[in-house]
């Protein structure tokens, strides 16, 4: 059994910063991709920024120079630096892994979601 657990979500004005934290157990044998995706009322899920194993990133356009992504995988935890928060930026963060429960098996997990709110 694989848990994501969330942290660091809240209410925040807008140009202040929040910093979401993802931590993965449980029956782990490596992790590939980590990320983080959102979902606003009304609207489908989207890609904030992901990672991979090596380190390399990919973020939405509409976060590009004020959101960074970074992972430790010594503690298999993906982290997401939000600075100059825009009200726009309003969602549930969902932190998403792409991990081997055991060699020869790639599953995908998703965390319960946290919410960022940002006021105007």
């Amino acid at each position: 059994q694989v848990q994501l657990v969330e942290s660091g979500g809240g209410l925040v004005q807008a140009g202040g910063s929040l910093r979401l934290s993802c931590a993965a157990s449980g029956s782990i044998f490596s992790i590939s991709a980590m990320g983080w995706y959102r979902q606003a009322p009304g609207k489908e899920r989207e890609l904030v920024a992901a990672i991979s194993s090596g380190g390399s990133t990919n973020y939405a356009e509409f976060v590009k120079g004020r959101f960074t992504i970074s992972r430790d995988n010594a503690q298999n935890t993906v982290s997401l630096q939000m600075n100059t928060l825009e009200p726009e930026d309003t969602a549930v963060y969902y932190c998403n892994v792409e991990l081997r429960p055991r060699a020869g098996i790639t599953k995908n997990y998703w965390g319960q979601g946290t919410q960022v709110t940002v006021s105007s």
